[in-house]
């Protein structure tokens, strides 16, 4: 998960002058998860935990948070709304202060919902999408950067989607924020360099979970399976800029590999 130079650590080697060397292990993090209460970031986060990392989830509804802790003794949890920008203040400071040995961030938290163009009816879903899929994260990037940035090593792992790379023209604005989470994540990867701070994008194909009603959808893997797959990249892929498992790189690799067209038109048939 973390940018190391060695075997059974996270992330690529980059090496520069301007590059600080980074040796963060796969286990003995303290790792924040807004967006962790379901789906793909419970999941992530509960495997983390199981790999010997300290973990900190974080979402809007706190009887959920107490469930979850309750269900896994040394999971913590922190209130956060990231379409609220004082919420996203006041957690900040409270991981910040009570887990000052935080060193790695995971901007998980997001929405998909469907929209219908032909009318403007579909605004006020778009406008929570950017809310939440991308000023949130954006949100997340300001409060902790600097917090980050002043570890010798740190990782900020952005969640983008294969999503990102042919959009589903049933979820258009969900599509467009993952897109530009993928070029936001380039840019931050190159502005971060002369720190500490490794920035891993983690692109996932359609799984099985809640968003968007996908739990026993055919097409969609199988949440346990992109976890175990997830975790052994991370474990095997010291240079890895971004998470690709098999089955999201008919999306990412479509436009280098002239399929675009082909795949976009799969896509529409959704």
């Amino acid at each position: 998960m973390l940018r190391t130079a060695a075997p059974g650590r996270l992330g690529p080697t980059q090496e520069c002058p301007e590059t600080r060397p980074h040796t963060v292990k796969i286990s003995g993090n303290t790792i924040f998860i807004p967006g962790a209460t379901s789906g793909i970031g419970l999941g992530l986060a509960l495997r983390l935990h199981a790999a010997g990392n300290k973990v900190i989830i974080a979402g809007r509804r706190e009887e959920q948070l107490r469930r979850i802790t309750a269900e896994h003794p040394g999971v913590e949890s922190v209130v956060i709304d990231t379409t609220d920008p004082s919420s996203v203040k006041k957690a900040a400071e409270t991981v910040q202060t009570r887990f000052p040995e935080t060193n790695v961030l995971i901007t998980m938290a997001g929405i998909m919902r469907p929209e219908d163009f032909h009318t403007g009816d579909f605004l006020g879903t778009a406008e929570a999408t950017v809310d939440t899929n991308l000023l949130g994260p954006l949100r997340l990037i300001a409060a902790f950067t600097e917090f980050l940035a002043a570890k010798p090593e740190a990782t900020l792992m952005t969640v983008s989607s294969g999503l990102a790379f042919v959009p589903l023209p049933l979820t258009p604005t969900y599509s467009a924020t993952k897109a530009a989470i993928h070029s936001l994540t380039s840019a931050l990867r190159v502005q971060l360099a002369d720190t500490g701070v490794q920035v891993i994008e983690l692109v996932p194909p359609a799984v099985r979970t809640a968003l968007m009603g996908q739990e026993n959808a055919e097409n969609a893997m199988p949440l346990e399976d992109y976890l175990s797959e997830v975790m052994t990249l991370l474990e095997t892929r010291p240079d890895a800029d971004e998470i690709l498992v098999e089955n999201v790189k008919l999306l990412r690799f479509a436009e280098a590999n002239g399929s675009y067209d082909e795949v976009l038109g799969l896509l529409s048939s959704h």
